[in-house]
């Protein structure tokens, strides 16, 4: 059977009324940040973007493991901060078991695990083996991050298996911003302090620090960041799944956006947005086959809203 002109247009009209019904039902997107300035600076950016196609980021501050909860159940839609190998356990939990979908590899390079100043790299502590050498000195405390982080996981499973001689020692948790505070009022009197550090952060050019090896097993190495989606939302969100498929960083462009912060005490979106507009390319890669929430074509939108 041959169909009319009239009715092939009717359908057509139906089925692109239902994608931008589709589409519309997805305008927000439900983001988290486990309070990072990484993710920070990388939900800025997405923001941007989704605010110029027409679409709203609702972020929201949550621990690690809550984020993957609220993936798993539906009520977190995206997490750009799947932090490889560090968050190993969380991916076996959630990823491996099809609960949680790993969309997309956003970051590569990146370095995760115990890091010291100069001055105690340049007194021989060079490596996890070298710690407890110099239990007194630092107190036999690891400053970490927030309770419940994978790489705080990761520190009390040494502790716990007395894995280089560091059974005795105490992890002490709290903020990014609290542990960094604690570290910077060390360097300030010399004296000895281990802490997480990763890059990309500011922190590895405000603070003159080095890098522990001999924790691989624990923090690998030469790490990636991934993006995480509830599952079935690549389907349900197509157009804006197509833009976290696009979506990849690099650690000098995370580096300047924090760093801007840092020195300007300029706010991420606006730090983000001064970075885009000084590197106006990065758009046709991120934007390639997107569409605004109306089905417009995605870059002159994006542009304007700049």
């Amino acid at each position: 059977m041959k169909l009319s002109t009239q009715v092939v247009f009717a359908l057509l009209t139906v089925t692109s009324l239902h994608a931008l019904a589709d589409e519309q039902s997805c305008s927000t997107v439900q983001m988290a940040d486990p309070g990072w300035s990484d993710i920070a600076s990388t939900n800025a950016i997405t923001g941007l973007l989704l605010d110029g196609l027409g679409y709203k980021a609702k972020v929201d501050t949550l621990a690690v493991p809550i984020t993957y909860g609220g993936l798993k159940d539906g009520k977190v839609d995206v997490f750009l901060g799947n932090w490889m190998p560090a968050q190993q356990g969380f991916y076996d939990k959630f990823v491996a078991t099809g609960d949680v979908t790993q969309y997309s590899k956003n970051l590569e390079g990146t370095e995760f695990t115990l890091a010291v100043p100069d001055y105690v790299w340049d007194a021989g502590v060079h490596s996890f083996a070298d710690l407890n050498k110099h239990a007194e000195q630092f107190g036999g405390k690891i400053y970490g991050i927030g309770s419940g982080a994978p790489a705080n996981l990761s520190i009390q499973q040494i502790i716990k298996k007395n894995e280089f001689d560091l059974g005795k020692w105490k992890l002490v948790e709290s903020s990014e911003q609290a542990m960094l505070s604690e570290v910077r009022r060390a360097v300030d009197k010399k004296r000895f302090v281990v802490f997480l550090g990763w890059t990309p952060h500011p922190m590895n050019v405000e603070i003159k620090m080095h890098y522990l090896t001999g924790g691989e097993a624990y923090f690998g190495s030469n790490g990636s960041v991934y993006t995480l989606t509830r599952k079935g939302y690549a389907q349900a969100c197509p157009n804006v799944a197509k833009l976290l498929g696009n979506l990849s960083f690099t650690l000098d462009m995370e580096n300047s956006i924090m760093a801007d912060v840092v020195k300007t005490k300029a706010s991420y979106p606006d730090a983000a947005r001064k970075w885009i507009k000084a590197n106006p390319a990065v758009l046709d890669k991120w934007l390639e086959g997107v569409k605004t929430v109306e089905g417009q074509d995605a870059l002159p939108a994006v542009k304007a809203k700049l």
